[in-house]
């Protein structure tokens, strides 16, 4: 029995199709979801050509302009486990009034200074006059683009990173000890109580572990 062909589809089975690529399922996967929810199985190409069709709203979304000031901007990496060629980079802002926006999301193999300059080339280019604080993961060449384009940004890293690459640097026999001592800094209700608990963390473990501190 010959395989039942569908060449026009409906709306609904459309927007399925796209909800489906968004969540990155593979075009085998969407035709087997649609043969058993539907009872008909549709190609690789017609999967792409409705796929296809958000590629103009998505070219304006990524072209569109922007505010002139962001007082809190972030830079991190949307990774997934299945592809580690590849990372989405995305630029997360704080506006004005308060809501968060996605500024844009790039695609690349790698990070360093010259794709960040890239990135933040979109974003001055697009109308970003200047960021107040932009606050980087970890990213690779990320500060250096920032003071590059935006001198007068305050670059800020992560806590959470800065927790991570602090402990590279603790024997491990002292881990639960320093993080223990360590909590009351970042977790300070003020800049005052952070400067306190700092100095006596650093009289604590400063001739132990100097590099770390001083980056804190």
């Amino acid at each position: 029995m010959g395989e039942k062909k569908q060449t026009t589809l409906s709306d609904e089975i459309e927007r399925k199709i796209i909800r489906m690529f968004a969540l990155g399922m593979s075009y085998k996967d969407i035709s087997q979801e649609i043969e058993d929810l539907y009872a008909f199985r549709i190609s690789s190409a017609t999967i792409s050509a409705v796929s296809d069709k958000v590629i103009p709203e998505l070219k304006q979304w990524q072209q569109r302009p922007l505010e002139a000031v962001y007082p809190f901007v972030c830079l991190d990496a949307i990774r997934d486990g299945r592809y580690q060629s590849k990372a989405v980079y995305r630029v997360l802002a704080l506006e004005l009034e308060g809501m968060k926006e996605i500024l844009g999301l790039y695609l690349s193999e790698k990070e360093g200074a010259n794709f960040w300059l890239s990135v933040l080339t979109d974003l001055q280019n697009r109308g970003v006059d200047d960021i107040l604080i932009a606050c980087v993961n970890g990213l690779t060449g990320s500060p250096e683009a920032i003071n590059s384009l935006y001198p007068d940004s305050e670059v800020q890293l992560c806590v959470i990173h800065q927790i991570r690459n602090s402990i590279k640097y603790v024997a491990s026999k002292h881990h639960k000890a320093f993080m223990a001592d360590l909590k009351p800094v970042y977790r300070a209700v003020s800049k005052e109580a952070a400067e306190t608990a700092l100095n006596e963390l650093e009289e604590k473990w400063g001739q132990q572990y100097p590099v770390v501190l001083q980056s804190w």
